[in-house]
Protein backbone atom coordinates (compact mmCIF):
# COMPACT_ATOMS: atom_id res chain seq x y z
CA UNK A 1 0.00 0.00 0.00
CA UNK A 2 2.78 2.38 0.90
CA UNK A 3 4.56 1.71 -2.41
CA UNK A 4 1.34 2.33 -4.41
CA UNK A 5 0.77 5.63 -2.60
CA UNK A 6 4.30 6.80 -3.38
CA UNK A 7 3.94 5.86 -7.07
CA UNK A 8 0.58 7.65 -7.25
CA UNK A 9 2.04 10.76 -5.62
CA UNK A 10 5.00 10.75 -8.02
CA UNK A 11 2.67 10.43 -11.03
CA UNK A 12 0.45 13.25 -9.73
CA UNK A 13 3.51 15.41 -9.04
CA UNK A 14 4.86 14.82 -12.56
CA UNK A 15 1.45 15.66 -13.99
CA UNK A 16 1.23 18.89 -11.96
CA UNK A 17 4.78 19.88 -12.92
CA UNK A 18 3.98 19.21 -16.58
CA UNK A 19 0.88 21.40 -16.46
CA UNK A 20 2.74 24.13 -14.57
CA UNK A 21 5.62 24.04 -17.04
CA UNK A 22 3.27 24.24 -20.03
CA UNK A 23 1.26 27.04 -18.48
CA UNK A 24 4.37 29.06 -17.65
CA UNK A 25 5.70 28.46 -21.16
CA UNK A 26 2.45 29.83 -22.62
CA UNK A 27 2.69 32.87 -20.37
CA UNK A 28 6.29 33.54 -21.42
CA UNK A 29 5.49 33.20 -25.13
CA UNK A 30 2.37 35.34 -24.83
CA UNK A 31 4.32 38.05 -23.00
CA UNK A 32 7.03 37.93 -25.70
CA UNK A 33 4.31 38.49 -28.32
CA UNK A 34 2.86 41.38 -26.29
CA UNK A 35 6.32 42.92 -26.01
CA UNK A 36 6.81 42.56 -29.76
CA UNK A 37 3.44 44.26 -30.33
CA UNK A 38 4.51 47.13 -28.08
CA UNK A 39 7.69 47.45 -30.13
CA UNK A 40 5.60 47.68 -33.32
CA UNK A 41 3.52 50.45 -31.76
CA UNK A 42 6.63 52.26 -30.52
CA UNK A 43 8.12 52.18 -34.01
CA UNK A 44 4.91 53.54 -35.52
CA UNK A 45 5.00 56.26 -32.85
CA UNK A 46 8.56 57.13 -33.87
CA UNK A 47 7.35 57.63 -37.42
CA UNK A 48 4.44 59.75 -36.22
CA UNK A 49 6.85 61.87 -34.18
CA UNK A 50 9.09 62.50 -37.21
CA UNK A 51 6.27 63.60 -39.49
CA UNK A 52 5.60 67.07 -38.00
CA UNK A 53 9.27 67.99 -38.48
CA UNK A 54 9.23 66.72 -42.05
CA UNK A 55 6.03 68.62 -42.83
CA UNK A 56 7.49 71.84 -41.41
CA UNK A 57 10.61 71.55 -43.56
CA UNK A 58 8.57 70.88 -46.68
CA UNK A 59 6.13 73.74 -45.91
CA UNK A 60 8.87 76.29 -46.38
CA UNK A 61 9.60 75.07 -49.89
CA UNK A 62 6.25 73.88 -51.18
CA UNK A 63 3.74 76.51 -50.19
CA UNK A 64 1.25 75.63 -52.95
CA UNK A 65 1.32 71.91 -52.04
CA UNK A 66 -0.79 72.55 -48.95
CA UNK A 67 -3.34 69.81 -49.79
CA UNK A 68 -0.62 67.15 -49.74
CA UNK A 69 0.69 68.49 -46.44
CA UNK A 70 -2.83 68.57 -44.98
CA UNK A 71 -3.37 64.96 -46.10
CA UNK A 72 -0.19 63.89 -44.32
CA UNK A 73 -1.21 65.70 -41.15
CA UNK A 74 -4.72 64.19 -41.27
CA UNK A 75 -3.38 60.69 -41.91
CA UNK A 76 -0.93 61.07 -39.03
CA UNK A 77 -3.72 62.17 -36.70
CA UNK A 78 -5.88 59.20 -37.71
CA UNK A 79 -2.99 56.74 -37.38
CA UNK A 80 -2.10 57.92 -33.88
CA UNK A 81 -5.73 57.76 -32.72
CA UNK A 82 -6.13 54.08 -33.57
CA UNK A 83 -4.38 51.94 -31.01
CA UNK A 84 -4.39 48.23 -30.39
CA UNK A 85 -4.39 46.53 -27.05
CA UNK A 86 -2.82 43.16 -26.37
CA UNK A 87 -5.79 42.35 -24.15
CA UNK A 88 -8.30 42.84 -26.96
CA UNK A 89 -6.46 41.86 -30.13
CA UNK A 90 -9.01 40.99 -32.80
CA UNK A 91 -8.52 40.64 -36.55
CA UNK A 92 -10.79 43.66 -37.07
CA UNK A 93 -8.74 45.87 -34.76
CA UNK A 94 -5.47 44.81 -36.36
CA UNK A 95 -7.00 45.50 -39.79
CA UNK A 96 -8.16 48.99 -38.74
CA UNK A 97 -4.74 49.73 -37.25
CA UNK A 98 -2.97 48.51 -40.40
CA UNK A 99 -5.34 50.51 -42.63
CA UNK A 100 -4.62 53.75 -40.77
CA UNK A 101 -0.88 53.09 -40.94
CA UNK A 102 -1.14 52.31 -44.68
CA UNK A 103 -2.99 55.56 -45.31
CA UNK A 104 -0.22 57.39 -43.51
CA UNK A 105 2.39 55.58 -45.62
CA UNK A 106 0.54 56.56 -48.80
CA UNK A 107 0.34 60.21 -47.71
CA UNK A 108 4.06 60.19 -46.94
CA UNK A 109 4.74 58.69 -50.35
CA UNK A 110 2.93 61.60 -51.97
CA UNK A 111 4.88 64.02 -49.80
CA UNK A 112 8.17 62.48 -50.90
CA UNK A 113 7.04 62.68 -54.53
CA UNK A 114 6.26 66.38 -54.04
CA UNK A 115 9.76 66.87 -52.67
CA UNK A 116 11.18 65.60 -55.97
CA UNK A 117 9.77 68.70 -57.66
CA UNK A 118 11.79 71.02 -55.44
CA UNK A 119 15.55 70.74 -55.99
CA UNK A 120 16.29 73.18 -53.17
CA UNK A 121 14.25 71.05 -50.79
CA UNK A 122 16.00 67.87 -51.88
CA UNK A 123 19.33 69.62 -51.26
CA UNK A 124 18.28 70.78 -47.78
CA UNK A 125 20.25 69.01 -45.07
CA UNK A 126 17.26 69.07 -42.70
CA UNK A 127 15.05 67.40 -45.30
CA UNK A 128 17.71 64.84 -46.17
CA UNK A 129 18.23 63.98 -42.50
CA UNK A 130 14.50 63.65 -41.86
CA UNK A 131 13.99 61.61 -45.02
CA UNK A 132 16.80 59.23 -43.98
CA UNK A 133 15.31 58.91 -40.49
CA UNK A 134 11.89 58.21 -41.95
CA UNK A 135 13.26 55.58 -44.32
CA UNK A 136 15.10 53.96 -41.41
CA UNK A 137 11.91 54.02 -39.37
CA UNK A 138 9.97 52.33 -42.18
CA UNK A 139 12.59 49.57 -42.12
CA UNK A 140 12.24 49.33 -38.34
CA UNK A 141 8.47 49.05 -38.68
CA UNK A 142 8.86 46.15 -41.07
CA UNK A 143 11.37 44.45 -38.79
CA UNK A 144 9.21 44.99 -35.69
CA UNK A 145 6.17 43.54 -37.46
CA UNK A 146 8.19 40.50 -38.53
CA UNK A 147 9.42 39.95 -34.96
CA UNK A 148 5.86 40.27 -33.68
CA UNK A 149 4.60 37.74 -36.23
CA UNK A 150 7.41 35.35 -35.28
CA UNK A 151 6.51 35.65 -31.58
CA UNK A 152 2.83 35.10 -32.32
CA UNK A 153 3.62 32.09 -34.51
CA UNK A 154 5.69 30.56 -31.71
CA UNK A 155 2.95 31.23 -29.15
CA UNK A 156 0.12 29.98 -31.38
CA UNK A 157 2.02 26.79 -32.21
CA UNK A 158 2.70 26.09 -28.53
CA UNK A 159 -0.96 26.38 -27.55
CA UNK A 160 -2.08 24.20 -30.46
CA UNK A 161 0.42 21.34 -30.03
CA UNK A 162 -0.55 18.31 -27.99
CA UNK A 163 -0.65 18.17 -24.96
CA UNK A 164 -0.40 21.95 -24.78
CA UNK A 165 -3.69 22.28 -26.63
CA UNK A 166 -5.50 20.60 -23.76
CA UNK A 167 -3.81 22.74 -21.14
CA UNK A 168 -4.29 25.96 -23.12
CA UNK A 169 -8.01 25.30 -23.62
CA UNK A 170 -8.43 24.60 -19.88
CA UNK A 171 -6.52 27.75 -18.88
CA UNK A 172 -8.00 30.20 -21.40
CA UNK A 173 -5.06 30.83 -23.73
CA UNK A 174 -6.38 31.84 -27.15
CA UNK A 175 -4.83 32.23 -30.56
CA UNK A 176 -3.33 35.65 -31.29
CA UNK A 177 -3.61 37.45 -34.63
CA UNK A 178 -0.67 38.35 -36.84
CA UNK A 179 -0.07 41.40 -38.97
CA UNK A 180 -0.81 40.62 -42.60
CA UNK A 181 -0.46 42.55 -45.81
CA UNK A 182 -3.52 44.39 -47.03
CA UNK A 183 -5.06 43.35 -50.32
CA UNK A 184 -3.92 46.65 -51.85
CA UNK A 185 -0.30 45.85 -51.00
CA UNK A 186 -0.24 43.38 -53.88
CA UNK A 187 -0.55 46.27 -56.35
CA UNK A 188 2.13 48.85 -57.06
CA UNK A 189 1.21 52.19 -55.51
CA UNK A 190 -0.09 54.86 -57.88
CA UNK A 191 0.90 58.39 -57.07
CA UNK A 192 -1.00 61.15 -58.77
CA UNK A 193 -1.10 64.87 -58.20
CA UNK A 194 -4.61 66.17 -58.69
Amino acid sequence: MNKTLIITLVVVLIFILGITGSYNGFVNKQEAAYEALSNVEATYQRRADLIPNLVEVVKGYAKHESQTLENVIAARAKATQITISADDLTPEKIEAFQKAQSELSAALGKLMAVAEAYPDLKASQNFSDLQAQLEGTENRINEARQKYNKSVKDYNASIRRFPGSIISSMTGFEKMEMFTAEETAKNAPKISFE
